[in-house]
C-alpha cells in the first residue's frame, strides 16, 4: 500500500522529459497503409501530440495485421530502443511478439484487442501486456448492473436479433440476472433489418413488459421505438454499444437508453487538448485521445520507474495516471480497473448522461 501511494505521488510530480536527442522512446504499433490506415492515423495523431508534450520520441512501427507478423514487430520495437510500445490494433500483432518483449523488458499496451484469450495467455506466461480497450465481458457486466439497479422492480424483457454478438450478449446478461434471482417476463429473437416491428411490440405489451433490453443494432431499436409509440405502447428501451452509430431510415427516438463507451472528446479532462487538436485540424475521434492517454501512461511510468529503480511494466501495473480521458489504472488482470461503459440517454441528437440536456 505504501509503495502504491509513493508511486502515485511520483506520477503526479513527474515532469515532462526535456526534448533532447536522448529522450525516452516509445513505439507506436499501428497500420500506416492498407484498409486500417485511417485507424492508424488516429493513433498516430494522438500519440504524436502526447509524445511532444511529454518530451518523448515516438517511433512508428508498421502493423499489417497479418498472421505471423508478431515476432518481426517485436524485433523492430526492440531494435528501436523503445522503453514501451502502444497501439496494437490487431491480435495478430501480439501473437508471437509478447514473449520477445518480455525478454527485452518492454511493456505493451493494446488500445484495441478485446479477445479474452490474448490476456489469459499473457497472464499465464507473465507477458508484460496491458489492455486499454474494454474486455469482451465489460459491456454485459455494465448492462447487468444497470438492470439490477434500475429495473429490478419493473417487468422487463430481453430480446435479441439472432446475430452472434446480439445473442451472446443477451444470453450473458440473462444468465447473470437469473443467477441473482431476476427473470425477464419475456424473451424473444426478432428478425433484424425489418421496416416495421409492430407484431413484436404487441407481443411485448401482451407479456406486460414495460422495460426492454434490445440486443440489436441502432436501426432495429429505432424501428421498435417508433412502432411502440405508434401503437401507444409505453416501453423504456435500452441497447448496447451498437447504438453508437448513425441514424439510418428511422431516427432514434428521444429517451432511448444505451450502455456505450463514452465520447472521450466530451469528457472534462479532454476539453483543452481536444480544442488544441481541432485548432490544428485534427478531429479528436476514434483512437486519437486513447493513444494520447496511452503515451501519458508510459511517460509518467518511465519517470516513476527511474526514480524508484523499478521495472516499467511493474510501475504501469501498480499505479494510476491522470490522462486526457481521465484516470487510468489497471487491475491485477492487466485490464482497466474501471469498466469504461456508461449508461447514456439519446437527447437532442446525441447521447448524454441520463437526465441531462444536450447542449
Amino acid at each position: 500500500m505504501l509503495r502504491r501511494m509513493l508511486l502515485s505521488v511520483l506520477l503526479g510530480l513527474s515532469p515532462a522529459f526535456p526534448a533532447l536527442a536522448d529522450a525516452p522512446r516509445i513505439a507506436l504499433v499501428a497500420p500506416q497503409t492498407g484498409p486500417f490506415s485511417i485507424l492508424g492515423a488516429q493513433m498516430r495523431d494522438g500519440a504524436t501530440l502526447a509524445a511532444r508534450q511529454q518530451g518523448m520520441e515516438l517511433v512508428l512501427v508498421e502493423e499489417n495485421c497479418q498472421p505471423g507478423s508478431g515476432p518481426a514487430i517485436a524485433r523492430q520495437i526492440q531494435e528501436s530502443g523503445a522503453k514501451a510500445a502502444i497501439g496494437f490494433l490487431c491480435s495478430e500483432s501480439l501473437d508471437g511478439s509478447l514473449a520477445i518483449l518480455k525478454d527485452a523488458a518492454i511493456p505493451a499496451i493494446t488500445l484495441s484487442v478485446r479477445w479474452k484469450g490474448v490476456m489469459e495467455d499473457a497472464l499465464k506466461n507473465d507477458w508484460p501486456l496491458y489492455r486499454m480497450a474494454p474486455s469482451t465481458d465489460d459491456e454485459a457486466e455494465r448492462i447487468t448492473e444497470v438492470i439490477l439497479r434500475d429495473w429490478s422492480g419493473s417487468a422487463f424483457a430481453l430480446i435479441e436479433d439472432g446475430t452472434i454478438h446480439g445473442r451472446e450478449l443477451t444470453e450473458t446478461i440473462r444468465n447473470a440476472l437469473e443467477e441473482r434471482g431476476l427473470k425477464p417476463v419475456f424473451t424473444d429473437t426478432f428478425r433484424p433489418g425489418q421496416e416495421q416491428q409492430v407484431a413484436l411490440v404487441r407481443r411485448l405489451k401482451k407479456a406486460g413488459a414495460s422495460h426492454v433490453f434490445v440486443g440489436g443494432d441502432r436501426n432495429d431499436v429505432a424501428v421498435i421505438a417508433r412502432d411502440a409509440a405508434a401503437e401507444r405502447i409505453s416501453l423504456t428501451l435500452m441497447g448496447g454499444d451498437s447504438l453508437k452509430a448513425s441514424d439510418q431510415a428511422v431516427p432514434l427516438a428521444e429517451g432511448v437508453l444505451a450502455v456505450i463507451l463514452p465520447d472521450h472528446a466530451n469528457q472534462p479532462a479532454a476539453q483543452s487538448v481536444a480544442a488544441d487538436m481541432r485548432a490544428a485540424g485534427i478531429e479528436p475521434e476514434g483512437y486519437v485521445l486513447l493513444a494520447h492517454a496511452a503515451v501519458t501512461v508510459v511517460a509518467q511510468g518511465v519517470g516513476a520507474a527511474g526514480a524508484l529503480g523499478m521495472p516499467l511494466a511493474q510501475v504501469i501495473g501498480e499505479t494510476h495516471a491522470d490522462t486526457v480521458i481521465g484516470p487510468i489504472a489497471f487491475n491485477d488482470r492487466h485490464e482497466l480497473g474501471d469498466n469504461p461503459y456508461r449508461l447514456m440517454e439519446w437527447r437532442d441528437g446525441r447521447f448524454v448522461e441520463p437526465g441531462a440536456t444536450a447542449q
